[in-house]
């Protein structure tokens, strides 16, 4: 595989022709999604819907376009039998004799859409466990996310990226706006090991536990033999930070507030993708508690807190949580 090999050679030669022809179909998809995000402006699609989803959040425009665009093409492709994502309450059955589920936050980061910073839409893929013929059911999507098949994310931001695992390493495309095609432009991504950026919203500490205090603190803390302090960094969407964090090496933190569990960010169609392209490109992704892709996932909207990225800083965080507890 050489640098600027198109994707769809690429899925010929990685996977299989089914999940091959969902995920070009999803490429197909977000292709539209970029292109809209591009001329935002220039569109009538900025501002909220004056309603709000599942989870009690405002729905901008782009966020229901960019979920039905999803569907659409997904249905389209055939071999994706049902879908579920942040703007639908409910699991989706697409084609009866689909192969695959998909789960999907269609437009992470979608409040940065007026101000042009890095947007997103977040994937996994998991092999149905239900019988074909029929509609899908909750088991075919509340897998752990070590079962997971691909995920990725399409970013959108001075360029539009693909960053995709198939389970054996992570590669990222780019859109080439010249012949609206991806190509291969980062193969074989791996973060840094040690990483030296911090990702976190730090107006919110009184809110964290005292361990999460502690690591922020030791962050910032000078010391030239660590390259401490640390550069803190905060895009304010998931996609853009850990996509940085993935190239230069860092962690991304959403803690649970003091004295909860569960954190704010999707475990299903946000965490579990965004850990299964980190370990896979060598990091790791946590709770606080476990490893991420061991969670068992309960319902199709959960919450998780996460600490996800270089080994060194999710180990270290990890010391000051354990510390905590054991006082």
């Amino acid at each position: 595989m050489n640098k600027g090999t198109r994707f769809s050679d690429y899925l010929v030669g990685a996977t299989n022709a089914k999940l091959g022809k969902l995920l070009g179909s999803m490429a197909e998809g977000c292709k539209v999604i970029s292109h809209m995000v591009n001329n935002a402006g220039l569109l009538d699609v900025l501002g909220s819907q004056d309603a709000t989803n599942v989870q009690g959040e405002e729905v901008q425009k782009l966020d229901k376009l960019t979920n039905e665009i999803l569907m659409d093409y997904l249905k389209a492709g055939e071999t994706c039998a049902g879908y579920v994502s942040e703007e639908n309450e409910h699991l989706v059955t697409l084609n009866a004799d689909g192969v695959y589920t998909v789960a999907a936050d269609p437009l992470d980061g979608s409040s940065n859409i007026e101000v042009c910073a890095p947007i997103g839409t977040i994937f996994s893929i998991n092999e149905r466990l239900s019988l074909k013929g029929g509609d899908v059911v909750e088991a075919d999507f509340l897998q752990k996310g070590r079962n997971t098949k691909a995920a990725g994310y399409f970013i959108y931001g001075s360029s539009t990226i693909l960053v995709l695992t198939l389970g054996n390493g992570v590669n990222g495309f780019t859109l080439n706006t010249q012949d609206n095609e991806f190509y291969l432009s980062h193969p074989g991504i791996k973060i840094p090991a040690k990483g030296k950026i911090y990702s976190i919203n730090q107006g919110n500490a009184e809110k964290f536990d005292d361990g999460v205090k502690e690591f922020l603190a030791h962050c910032s803390a000078v010391d030239k033999e660590s390259s401490r302090p640390y550069s803190l960094r905060y895009i304010g969407s998931m996609i853009g930070d850990i996509h940085r964090n993935l190239l230069k090496g860092g962690i991304f933190i959403y803690p649970a507030n003091k004295g909860e569990t569960k954190g704010k960010l999707r475990l299903l169609y946000e965490c579990i993708p965004m850990s299964y392209v980190t370990e896979q490109a060598g990091g790791e992704a946590t709770d606080g508690r476990q490893r991420i892709l061991d969670v068992q996932p309960t319902g199709f909207h959960e919450r998780s807190a996460i600490f996800i990225g270089s080994k060194n800083l999710v180990a270290k965080v990890g010391e000051f949580l354990k510390s905590e507890k054991t006082v």
